[in-house]
């Protein structure tokens, strides 16, 4: 069983700070997997605002942070062309 599983199926907060998907977010049990299945954070809405308040940024840093993703991803699909 994954981390994540184990620690939303027993409601369990994971202290395990040196994980990638640790975050510093109750809600979630530190888990940033376990935002993205939680009903309250959804595609309809999530704002950028709600994002960086997870990760203790502003909004447009997530903003910059997108549209740097967004950017490497169409640069990787026209390479591939």
């Amino acid at each position: 069983m994954k981390c994540f599983n184990y620690n939303k199926n027993n409601n369990k907060d994971c202290d395990n700070r040196g994980c990638r998907y640790w975050i510093d977010c109750k809600n979630s049990n530190n888990c940033c997997i376990l935002i993205l299945k939680n009903k309250d954070y959804n595609e309809d809405k999530t704002t950028l605002q709600d994002i960086g308040d997870i990760f203790k940024v502003t909004r447009m840093r997530i903003c910059q942070i997108e549209k740097n993703a967004i950017k490497k991803l169409r640069d990787k699909l026209s390479s591939l062309n």
